[in-house]
């Protein structure tokens, strides 16, 4: 297998990278924090029973497309999987950001605990616009 020198990195590379930093660390930081991202999961507008399986999916498939993401043959997959994940996330975060729950869960992103539903949803959308980015290089290549 061929590697790449630093100085050969390319503008594709880094935005993988980025999405993949950003999977790596909400993946990870929900498993160290396990109990507080349970509870976090259990103290949103969803049932009890949802909750429990997304406290354990969630950060498994964060984890799961950053490993896409690192790999050139599988990359095109994690920039897929990015989009809809990011979309569930920002289609939550839009409704609770517009009152459509009766009551308004915690903000317990663990990358960005400051900041308010607006800019969770604008940050989700950057994302979002991001991942699309690096699916159309991937498609191209």
């Amino acid at each position: 297998m061929e590697t790449e020198s630093p100085k050969s990195l390319k503008y594709p590379d880094l935005i993988s990278s980025f999405i993949l930093f950003v999977w790596v660390y909400t993946g990870i930081e929900k498993f160290i924090r396990f109990e507080e991202s349970r509870n976090s999961f259990h103290n949103q507008v969803f049932p009890s029973w949802l909750a429990e399986i997304l406290s354990y999916s969630v950060p498994g498939v964060e984890l799961l497309l950053a490993l896409l993401l690192l790999f050139s043959k599988t990359r095109w997959w994690g920039y897929l999987g990015s989009i809809l994940l990011l979309s569930v996330f920002t289609t939550y975060v839009g409704l609770i950001w517009v009152g459509a729950f009766p009551r308004v869960p915690c903000n317990c992103a663990g990358i960005i605990e400051s900041l308010g539903w607006a800019e969770h949803f604008w940050m989700n959308l950057g994302l979002i616009g991001t991942s699309i980015y690096g699916l159309w290089i991937e498609g191209k290549g």
